[in-house]
């Protein structure tokens, strides 16, 4: 792990949640104080494997990565897409697990901020005064994170794969206020995400869009 030469990546970490209320300016003392590291990681590549220890908090700076979860007879699940700015595995870290239960892929060639959570949430010896702030915002991040993955369970709690589906793309459309809209997965992603397999799922769009219901190109969906 590198020290982070932060003026890459000033406008990426003002715009991070985990930051909000917090002065650009101050952001480097800051990451100082809280011991902030970078890694690259190529595509691909893990940037944390279940398993490892649940110590750090990461932050997206640039690229995107996957959170993956994977039973015991190696189906995944993708729990959720990241992208630059984005924060993961700060409730592992702040639960107090010993290892942390998902993994963490590269999607594209990316640059992470890892924050040692025991520097986040105990106030250094120059009692600095940043660290409420950070963990009011550590607060409402899980929080929000929380009622996400309680949407995704209710889409895989749904009966068929139509009814997961047209849950979620009802969502997306109500979301983007358009019945017109572009979702963050590609076919297979978001076969992962919904919990079921691409060839059934693929067999329904299909049916949707011959009963007129839904049309797709790619990535966007509309809902007539």
């Amino acid at each position: 792990m590198n020290k982070l030469d932060l003026t890459s990546y000033i406008d990426t970490l003002s715009a991070c949640r985990l930051f909000t209320g917090i002065d650009e300016q101050d952001l480097p003392a800051m990451l100082t104080c809280l011991d902030g590291n970078h890694i690259h990681v190529k595509k691909g590549n893990p940037i944390f494997v279940e398993g490892d220890p649940a110590r750090f908090i990461g932050i997206i700076l640039t690229g995107t990565a996957q959170v993956i979860r994977e039973d015991y007879y190696g189906h995944r699940s993708v729990m959720t897409d990241l992208q630059p700015g984005d924060l993961f595995a700060e409730a592992f870290s702040c639960a107090g697990l010993s290892t942390v239960p998902i993994s963490v892929f590269a999607m594209t060639d990316s640059d992470i901020l890892l924050l040692d959570c025991h520097h986040l949430l105990t106030s250094c010896s120059n009692s600095c005064d940043f660290h409420n702030t950070l963990i009011r915002n550590l607060l409402h991040e899980i929080a929000r994170k929380n009622l996400a993955l309680n949407q995704k369970i209710r889409y895989m709690s749904e009966k068929t794969t139509r009814d997961k589906l047209m849950a979620y793309l009802s969502d997306q459309a109500k979301q983007n206020h358009s019945d017109t809209f572009t979702i963050p997965f590609n076919r297979q992603a978001l076969a992962d995400y919904l919990g079921v397999e691409r060839s059934a799922m693929s067999a329904e769009i299909s049916k949707l869009k011959k009963g007129g219901i839904i049309d797709t190109k790619g990535s966007t969906f509309r809902l007539f």
